[in-house]
């Protein structure tokens, strides 16, 4: 499931994100979510969270 629907991501899901910093490359980083942080219903680019261990990035998949 990507990342692009707010209402698929809960705090404590274990998420797969890219941080600013890996855009370009598409490095990812996976951590549970602590915090969401866009408060618009869907974002193109994936919803932007805070994991637990402080990172922030864009969703770019919900991992079961």
């Amino acid at each position: 499931m990507d990342g692009q629907n707010r209402d698929d991501i809960k705090p404590g899901a274990r998420v797969a994100i890219v941080q600013k910093r890996h855009q370009a490359t598409g490095e990812l980083t996976i951590g549970l979510v602590a915090e969401i942080l866009t408060n618009s219903p869907t974002h193109p680019h994936g919803i932007k969270v805070r994991l637990e261990s402080g990172e922030v990035g864009r969703v770019q998949e919900i991992l079961e």
